[in-house]
């Protein structure tokens, strides 16, 4: 609801401070931020504003701690997601006179200075991320007294607060207890602009913890600049080859958003060659390049960056013309948020999604990765009954778990109270903890719901209701209606061809094979609490050398021809399912709807597949030939490995030596998990038999070590060390697939 707005006696101050804000002498409030900042200023209440994208939810809490510091209040503390999302609202800050500084990974060498500030009281808005309410050294040395006297808490992109928000962080859970330590009278503002009602509800529950009243400001989240589209093309051929055409005539600078960071890279490389001037944004970028592609597209200096979800919440670039998703969030409120980025101050954007067949099993991927396993904290917690402080390279040694979901598993078992965070890890405070079934099976479900409703925005043209209405609906926003200006509601805005030259350009790309495969330098830590008696650099003398691979599993063109292949073994942690639908040569848009799971199949190579595994060997530029070709043993697909091994050989007329041998039954364990329990799978399990033993005296040269998946690369590894410690001189890896 929205509340009346703010009494006579600060209505002309705020608006004054408003317009300083903004720099435009004529602003006036849009509806609700007056009465957000009455309830936050006037009434020191606790407000949730939920408000479409650009609608100016930081204008209420800047012109708030104006107010209020101009009162003799404290400090604002805003809790705030992203980096990219800090730099924007420090900059907003400064141009109203605030003094806005942040305490993050990004400027350790400054928190001194920001402390010695904070202690003068020159800081009028201290922004921090959700995590570091949990870093030991903050929450003992400057959190106590930031509570005791900030006088605004911001809780910025509150739906991460809930498990049902499409970007749940279990840190943000921390923000309910921080709440209960304000002291009375404290007024907190948390702002969203995607969230439903179950959403909101949960949000205002944990916002008005003890009692509290929460006053909800809620408005429209229709957004009339924006023009919405789906554009389904039957390949990822057709996608690039669409978006290298077609990208100069979309209007302005904008983004392009891909699922992951492999596909990011890849795109971005192929537009550039197609001679658009293009950047990558991913996860990977370094603080520097961050800002300086920021920069690059809020100066128009470049196209479009191709990004990963990296690029998301709270990035602000008022005039971006346009955004293009390759690929499919997994449900409508986050696209939502991510097309929100674009029409904040120009009368006509463009949205526009090319979703692919490979979505679904992205998005599964995705959500399975974020909830804990019960065994895996059982493991955990037995573990740290002792009472000391475990570090998280030392957890990994009990629990058989990727460092990522170990690290995630901590949080959300601190959140829960059943750990702290110390100097030197992680330690167990001692209260008992139940693993709630009940509720990760509910956020599941609800996840699944979410992945349906994004299939059905999806459809075609003539079997969709108008896309904005759709996403305002997903919001639950009652104010849902025909926009008039989608593609089902005015007919496709955008070209449908595909020319022939560009579509020739990106298969030739996405035909081009090969990708590195970095070869282990160290022994996993703890090794040797799983019966590995290793430890540090692995000797030179047992070490393969650079290998190569055909392709990643994330990748374009050649990795989701191996996905599907490799089935659901070819996942290796990155994506765990593919598709597969019945009719599919009568109607290639099954393809689009119907997930299932795939089995593995064990097949002989085929002519295309060693083609391209030659290619990738032709370009290799070793030190030295091989001489011989060896093939780790597989249980699961000795036709296929085997067979691209001998196929291998016969091209390079090299000499096939045959299969490395199993031993004890061969390596245990599953794919994916942590690299100290998957050496430990494989170590003396794979060995050098008696004939390959011999076979190997008579060659004189390197070896080339094939397999078809290589994930954690400690099958390789040890396959490699056994072939060194036989004699070979040198062992190349050769794979047909990188999981990452």
């Amino acid at each position: 609801m929205t509340t009346a707005a703010p009494p006579s006696e600060i209505a002309d101050e705020a608006l004054q401070i408003l317009r300083e804000l903004t720099g435009r002498p004529d602003a006036v409030f849009r509806e609700g931020q007056d009465a957000a900042v009455a309830a936050l200023v006037e009434r020191s209440q606790r407000a949730l504003v939920v408000q479409r994208t650009g609608w100016g939810k930081s204008a209420v809490y800047f012109v708030s701690t104006a107010l209020l510091r101009r009162r003799g209040k404290g400090p604002t503390l805003l809790v705030s997601p992203l980096l990219a999302l800090m730099r924007d609202q420090v900059a907003a800050a400064s141009r109203a006179g605030i003094r806005a500084v942040e305490i993050s990974s990004a400027n350790m060498t400054e928190w001194d200075d920001i402390a010695a500030r904070l202690a003068a009281d020159d800081v009028d808005v201290l922004l921090v991320s959700p995590e570091r309410l949990t870093n030991p050294r903050f929450r003992e040395e400057q959190l106590p007294g930031l509570v005791a006297r900030c006088g605004l808490v911001v809780v910025d992109e509150a739906h991460c607060v809930s498990d049902w928000g499409h970007d749940f962080r279990p840190d943000y859970r921390r923000i309910r207890d921080l709440l209960g330590t304000l002291p009375a009278g404290t007024p907190v503002l948390a702002t969203t602009a995607t969230a439903n009602e179950r959403v909101v509800a949960d949000v205002a529950e944990q916002l008005g913890a003890g009692g509290v009243e929460v006053t909800t400001v809620r408005g429209p989240l229709s957004r009339d600049s924006l023009r919405l589209g789906v554009l389904r093309l039957p390949s990822d051929r057709a996608r690039l080859a669409w978006l290298a055409s077609h990208l100069d005539d979309l209007p302005g600078s904008g983004i392009v958003y891909t699922l992951t960071v492999a596909a990011a890279e890849e795109t971005a490389n192929l537009l550039r060659d197609a001679g658009h001037e293009v950047r990558a944004y991913t996860g990977r970028l370094d603080d520097a390049d961050r800002k300086d592609a920021e920069e690059a597209l809020r100066e128009n200096r470049v196209k479009a960056l191709v990004a990963t979800s990296a690029l998301g919440m709270g990035f602000d670039k008022p005039d971006l013309g346009f955004v293009v998703h390759l690929g499919a969030p997994s449900s409508p409120v986050s696209y939502y948020q991510q097309v929100g980025r674009a029409g904040r101050a120009v009368e006509h954007a463009d949205v526009l999604l090319l979703p692919g067949p490979e979505d679904i099993a992205i998005w599964q991927w995705f959500a399975t990765s974020s909830m804990p396993r019960e065994d895996h904290a059982a493991a955990v917690l037995s573990a740290m009954a002792d009472g000391k402080a475990w570090s998280v390279a030392r957890l990994e040694t009990v629990a058989d778990v990727r460092r990522s979901r170990l690290e995630l598993l901590l949080k959300v078992l601190a959140v829960d109270g059943a750990v702290e965070r110390v100097q030197g890890g992680w330690r167990s405070t001692g209260q008992p903890w139940v693993y709630d079934a009940d509720r990760y099976g509910r956020v599941t479900r609800t996840r699944e719901a979410e992945q349906r409703a994004m299939l059905t925005y999806a459809k075609p043209v003539d079997e969709a209701e108008c896309r904005m209405a759709f996403l305002q609906s997903a919001l639950d926003d009652p104010t849902a209606a025909p926009c008039g200006r989608c593609d089902v509601c005015a007919g496709p805005w955008y070209p449908t061809d595909v020319p022939e030259a560009a579509a020739e350009k990106a298969s030739a790309a996405l035909d081009r094979p090969g990708v590195e495969l970095a070869p282990r330098a160290m022994w996993p830590t703890g090794a040797d609490r799983l019966g590995v008696d290793v430890k540090g650099k692995i000797p030179p003398s047992e070490q393969m050398a650079t290998g190569r691979a055909v392709a990643r599993l994330t990748d374009l063109g050649w990795g989701q021809r191996l996905r599907t292949l490799l089935g659901d073994d070819g996942v290796g942690g990155v994506v765990e399912l593919d598709l597969e639908a019945p009719g599919l040569e009568e109607d290639p848009d099954a393809a689009f709807d119907v997930p299932v799971r795939r089995s593995v199949s064990d097949v002989p190579p085929d002519e295309e597949l060693l083609r391209a595994c030659g290619r990738v060997l032709a370009a290799w530029d070793w030190a030295e030939r091989p001489a011989a070709v060896v093939a780790v043993p597989s249980r699961r697909r000795p036709q296929l490995v085997s067979g691209v091994a001998q196929g291998l050989a016969r091209m390079g007329r090299l000499p096939y030596l045959g299969e490395l041998s199993l031993a004890h039954g061969g390596p245990t364990g599953q794919p994916g998990g942590n690299s100290a329990f998957r050496l430990a799978a494989v170590w003396d399990r794979i060995v050098v038999g008696p004939e390959l033993r011999e076979r190997l005296a008579e060659v004189s040269g390197p070896v080339l070590l094939v397999d078809d998946l290589a994930d954690s690369r400690w099958t390789m590894t040890v396959a490699g060390r056994e072939l060194r410690r036989a004699g070979a001189s040198a062992v190349l890896p050769f794979a047909l697939a990188l999981t990452a």
